[in-house]
This record gives C-alpha cells, sequence and structure tokens, in this order.
C-alpha cells in the first residue's frame, strides 16, 4: 500500500442541533457514523419537513451545547444562555429530508419548541435523530479543501468565507477541487481513516452569511456559472465538497496530517 500526505486540518465545524451555528473545536473524537455529538438534533415545521439553514438563517447565530450524560441541552445566544433543559423524548416521528429520505426520531420536550416557533416565527419542533448523527444531510462526515474555496472566491472576484459551506472537516495544503479526485479512497487523519464518497450538491444555506444568516452573496449561482451542472447523490446541481464515511474510529486535532492511500 501506497500513502501519501495530503494536506492538514485547517477547521472542524460541528454541532449537536442541525440549523444553528456550529462549533470549531481544535479537537474531535470520530465515532462509527460521524463525529461524536454532532447533529443529534434538528428542527421539523408541521408538516415533519426538515428546518434548515436552506430555509432559515435566523438561528445561526445561536450555538447548543449537549451533555450526553447528563442529557442537559443548552441554546446559547450572542448574550449568553437562551434556553436550557433536559432533552426528554416524546413521541415517535419521521421527517422529510430534501425530498430525498426520511429520518426517524422522536419529538423533545420541553421549552423548545416553544423557543424556536418564537424566534422563527412559525410552528417548528426540535427532534432528536434515532441515530447518532442521524440528522446530517446524507452521510455522517464532509470534507472541504480550503484552496477549492479560494478557488471559487477567486472566480467571483470577492472573499468566501469557509464557514458558510458548514463541512465537519477543513483541509489545508492541497491544491483547489483536489479532494473530488480521492471518491472510494481511505483517508488517515489522526488515528481515525474514513474513506472518501461522492461530491456534495450544494443548498441555499450556502448563499447565508455564516454568521448573520442574512442572504449575502448568490454562491450557487457562482458555483454554475465556474462548474457548470454536476451530477450527485442528490441529483444534478452544483456540487462543492465531498462526502465521507468512517471506516476505523479515532481522535482527530487540528493540524493533523491528512494521508491518503494510493493503492
Amino acid at each position: 500500500m501506497t500513502t501519501h500526505p495530503a494536506g492538514t486540518v485547517s477547521r472542524f465545524m460541528v454541532g449537536p442541533i442541525k440549523g444553528l451555528g456550529l462549533d470549531q473545536p481544535e479537537i474531535v473524537e470520530v465515532g462509527p457514523t460521524g463525529v461524536v455529538g454532532d447533529r443529534e438534533f434538528f428542527l421539523v415545521d408541521d408538516q415533519d419537513v426538515l428546518l434548515s439553514v436552506t430555509r432559515t438563517g435566523v438561528l445561526c447565530d445561536r450555538t447548543a451545547r449537549y451533555d450526553a450524560a447528563s442529557g442537559q441541552l443548552t441554546v446559547n445566544g450572542p448574550e449568553g444562555v437562551d434556553v436550557s433543559g433536559t432533552a426528554d423524548l416524546g413521541d415517535e416521528l419521521s421527517a422529510g429530508f430534501f425530498g430525498h429520505h426520511d429520518v426517524p426520531g422522536r419529538e423533545v420536550l420541553g421549552p423548545w419548541a416553544e423557543y424556536f416557533s418564537d424566534r422563527i416565527g412559525q410552528s417548528v419542533r426540535l427532534v432528536r435523530a434515532s441515530r447518532p448523527n442521524g440528522a446530517c444531510d446524507v452521510h455522517g462526515l464532509t470534507l472541504l479543501g480550503d484552496e477549492s474555496v479560494t478557488a471559487v472566491a477567486a472566480h467571483a472576484g470577492l472573499k468566501l468565507d469557509p464557514r458558510r459551506f458548514r463541512m465537519t472537516m477543513g483541509l489545508a495544503g492541497t491544491p483547489a477541487f483536489a479532494e473530488e479526485g480521492w471518491t472510494e479512497a481511505d483517508v488517515s487523519v489522526g488515528t481515525a481513516v474514513i474513506r472518501i464518497g461522492g461530491p456534495i450538491k450544494r443548498c441555499a444555506a450556502t448563499t447565508r452569511h455564516p454568521e448573520t444568516g442574512q442572504r449575502d452573496i448568490p454562491v450557487l449561482r457562482i458555483l454554475k456559472s465556474m462548474r457548470g451542472l454536476q451530477n450527485s447523490e442528490l441529483g444534478v446541481g452544483v456540487n462543492l465538497g465531498m462526502y465521507a464515511e468512517v471506516v476505523t474510529p479515532g481522535v482527530v486535532r487540528l493540524g493533523d496530517v491528512v494521508t491518503l492511500d494510493a493503492s
């Protein structure tokens, strides 16, 4: 087996509730299905359809913490704790994700429905996915090279914050779009091994500022003008970044070398 270094980890973006702002820790634990604790919860509307950053950006300035041992869930706003309580579970439901697949889960009881409904301005409920990392879009891990973002920004003649793409893992030191050539390759990073999947079809969440949630840059139009329409697991669209699955769980830190199995 031949291996060679293919960059380093430049950032993580994770959080327990899909659709909120994401944390950028220095170290993560990669479990069997993704980063432990990442995208465990999500919001649904009154039709049990996912409500994410694609549909509203009003929660981008909120972050969440979940302590699995105590069951305590906390949502923080710019000035501190907004709401906190135990994530007690209620009725089962099945939520529609992107018109592509359904995600089973259970409604989270307590102050959550009222809090999020007031913030968003419509009736929503908080749901805990039935499986770990169940609120991830399709697969439990995503990655994107920093130089890929830089290339897109250069094409448009502007600056793009990589955070707007909400990837699990950013990569430094790789040529632009190099990660797109890694499909089905195993990649060692930290003590974990992941297997690269297919490309990610981007959604309108990328058009929102990562902190304010306001639409500010037409990223989808920029990608289309630069790269055209492409195929993906979710159909034809504009792609950027790659999905990945866990082969071997482990611990990954910022700056860890990404080693590509070129066998």
